[in-house]
């Protein structure tokens, strides 16, 4: 039953059609925006739909694989090769154009700039204050971002000057500061107000010095991997929102803080969204990233269903591969479409000595023999056949 309002006789046209839901769904909207809408044009409505619908489906026997190619490829030929600032965001860089192709495709473990898209809920979304709290929750802090460092050389101590007011600011207290120096370096400090002391065991100014290079490495709050939040107001749909912009990415820990809106949150790391959401989720990110980068560069008309093909090769096993020869060209059946792609001796190579056979089933094997591929008219039989026709015979 549908949650729209319309007659089980519109209904009932509708859903005797061959379009897929979500399309019966936008009939609905359709017939339900317009008043007085009868079943017969709900039916020539649905009709039309579902006309439109299977004249756009591919034949069968299409090269959709050399069409996804080719409608890839050719504007890939007029992508830029430099690194952009974030659209908007003058403090965070982020790779686009052909190396962020590249690494999609790719399936990159790191991109060469994570970064993340954090949308906040309910008051968090709309109070600086309480976005500022998720700031500081996800921002890595660090000492010199909490006060100035010197060294006393003669006492062999190293002297930390808190600032007050970041103290506030950031909620974090000197004693917690104090117990994590403690625990990262293992050393004993002293503490009088906004002031910690400490120094290494035996005196030793390679120690002294040493202390202070790991001290700078310590992360105090926050999340090591994302060294800078940059966060703006943006006019959405229906509000004004706060939405944090993240240098380095860490989705998992993230989408755990309290004020996050995990539902929105996004990061352009498609190996963490495939590691805490599932390989649907990485399908989408694979979707929605290349298409970004396409609209970025102003090639915004290739088809969308190219990308969702390229996406779907790239998961449909469970796992994230890369298109190349350490991925899905390096594992295909055929041991002349694996030589055709790289490294083509090896692959010949290996083959021989284990005895490979190649049944010829793919395109581009066939190419190389000289055979018809197996494509559209390649791949269909007509045979010639007699064929007799017989009176009936009349009964009795």
């Amino acid at each position: 039953m549908t949650d729209y309002d319309v007659s089980e006789d519109i209904e009932a046209v509708v859903e005797d059609t061959d379009l897929p839901r979500r399309l019966k769904d936008e009939v609905y909207s359709t017939v339900e925006a317009r008043d007085g809408v009868t079943t017969e044009q709900a039916d020539q409505i649905a009709r039309a739909a579902e006309n439109r619908y299977l004249d756009t489906r591919v034949d069968p026997l299409d090269p959709v694989g050399t069409v996804s190619a080719q409608s890839i490829g050719e504007p890939g030929t007029q992508m830029t090769m430099n690194t952009f600032h974030y659209a908007g965001v003058a403090e965070i860089d982020v790779t686009q154009g052909l190396p962020r192709l590249i690494e999609l495709v790719d399936a990159r473990k790191t991109p060469d700039t994570p970064m993340m898209t954090v949308h906040l809920e309910d008051e968090y979304a709309t109070d600086r204050e309480k976005a500022h709290e998720v700031v500081w929750q996800i921002e890595a802090t660090k000492i010199l971002a909490l006060g100035d460092i010197s060294t006393n050389v003669a006492d062999m101590v190293v002297s930390i000057d808190l600032n007050e007011d970041t103290l506030e600011e950031r909620m974090i207290t000197p004693d917690e500061i104090a117990n994590i120096i403690e625990d990262e370096l293992g050393v004993q400090t002293t503490q009088q107000g906004a002031i910690i002391e400490f120094g290494p065991d035996e005196p030793s100014y390679r120690d002294l010095l040493q202390l202070v290079e790991q001290l700078r490495d310590i992360v105090f709050k926050g999340i090591e991997d994302i060294s800078r939040v940059v966060i703006r107001k943006e006019q959405l749909e229906d509000r004004e929102e706060f939405i944090l912009y993240t240098e380095g990415s860490a989705f998992g820990d993230v989408i755990e803080i309290e004020g996050v809106d995990a539902t929105r949150t996004t990061s352009n790391n498609i190996h963490e969204i495939h590691k805490n959401l599932g390989i649907e989720a990485a399908r989408e990110s694979i979707i929605e990233e290349t298409m970004n980068t396409l609209e970025e560069q102003g090639l915004d008309d290739v088809n969308i269903r190219h990308l969702m093909l390229v996406a779907d090769i790239m998961t449909n096993r469970g796992e994230i591969e890369s298109i190349g020869r350490h991925g899905i060209s390096g594992s295909k059946e055929s041991v002349l479409a694996r030589a055709a792609f790289e490294v083509t001796v090896n692959h010949l190579l290996d083959a021989a000595i284990h005895g490979e056979v190649d049944d010829l089933n793919g395109v581009t094997e066939n190419v190389i023999v000289g055979k018809p591929i197996k494509l559209g008219t390649g791949d269909v039989d007509l045979r010639m056949g007699s064929s007799t026709s017989t009176e009936p015979e009349a009964s009795d």
